[in-house]
């Protein structure tokens, strides 16, 4: 047991001792040795117990479900990035809900004006965000039906012919 120094307390009425134990963060530290023990074991387990077939499918680089045909460099549709902005929309949403979840209970302490007041502050940045949702979707970018898919078909077809042209167009300079 480590004992740091005693402090005078500001107003002068006793000494407070400090304690640091380091055995109390053992625990943290079997999580740590634990967690690494995991990962390490289920890396190793797979190189002694997986099957090593190597054929041309499992050597081809895998890209989220798609194959990987084409040039790395075409373009996507506008819409998988509006998907990923919603996305991330949303998620800064729950990083601001949690939070206040877990103070409200504090600030109701205060009294009610206080309690109003998170309330209806709370309420107004949901009701925000749920006119931005609603905007979305009457923007119709959660619309994948079969006319968004041909919309998406049609730019990735011209985007390819695109693609083409300035391939041919770079061989017939070179």
């Amino acid at each position: 047991m480590i004992v740091l120094e005693a402090k005078q307390s500001a107003t002068g009425d006793g000494v407070s001792l400090m304690e640091f134990r380091l055995y109390d963060y053992l625990p943290i530290l079997l999580m740590f040795i634990v967690a690494a023990g995991f990962a390490v074991g289920n890396v190793l387990l797979s190189q002694f117990v997986g099957q090593r077939n190597r054929t041309r499918a499992k050597l081809m680089p895998y890209e989220c479900g798609m194959d990987p045909v084409g040039s790395a460099r075409e373009r996507f549709s506008v819409k998988f990035y509006l998907i990923a902005m919603i996305f991330i929309l949303f998620d800064i949403e729950v990083i601001f809900l949690v939070p206040w979840a877990a103070v409200y209970k504090t600030l109701a302490a205060q009294g009610p004006a206080m309690r109003s007041f998170a309330y209806i502050e709370m309420m107004i940045f949901v009701g925000l965000l749920f006119v931005g949702y609603i905007y979305i979707v009457k923007k119709g970018a959660f619309d994948w039906g079969e006319k968004a898919r041909r919309e998406a078909e049609a730019e990735a077809r011209a985007l390819a012919d695109m693609e083409t042209r300035r391939i041919e167009k770079r061989r017939t300079a070179a």
